[in-house]
């Protein structure tokens, strides 16, 4: 399915993964939010269930492996163009998780892949909902 004005939403599957208090993110390379420092995540493939995606999405774009833990949110993403026409649409399922082992590093569809400081996310410039969702993983043990 394509991605950019597809026929139907196209499901992803995001993973809020803690090392600590510190919170893991990946610059996106790729649109939509191109730039843009994200959760990792990732469209899900046929066969594949929500948490093997997500677990396989963190390994792909940071490196990181992960104890994968309870479901946080499912997210309607929607943007449009200036036409108003649909781009894309997305509805995104988040994982929370915790670091087991691996540094980051940039893989796949990422430009980069760091540790934040609960601290510094609010110089990022996120979209409110990563910021919704981080805070209700952090709330979860």
């Amino acid at each position: 399915m394509k991605r950019e004005y597809p026929h139907a939403p196209i499901a992803g599957v995001g993973i809020v993964c803690f090392q600590g208090d510190d919170v893991l993110l990946i610059k996106r390379g790729k649109p939509p939010r191109a730039g843009g420092w994200s959760l990792p995540g990732g469209r899900q493939k046929l066969g594949e269930t929500v948490r093997e995606c997500a677990l396989r999405e963190l390994v792909e774009e940071t490196g990181v492996e992960a104890a994968i833990g309870p479901l946080v949110d499912v997210v309607d993403s929607m943007t449009r163009d200036g036409e108003g026409g649909l781009e894309y649409h997305y509805t995104l399922v988040d994982f929370r998780a915790d670091w087991i082992s691996g540094e980051p590093r940039a893989g796949s569809d990422a430009a980069d892949a760091r540790w934040f400081a609960p601290d510094e996310l609010m110089e990022l410039d996120l979209w409110t909902e990563t910021v919704r969702i981080i805070g209700v993983a952090r709330g979860m043990t």
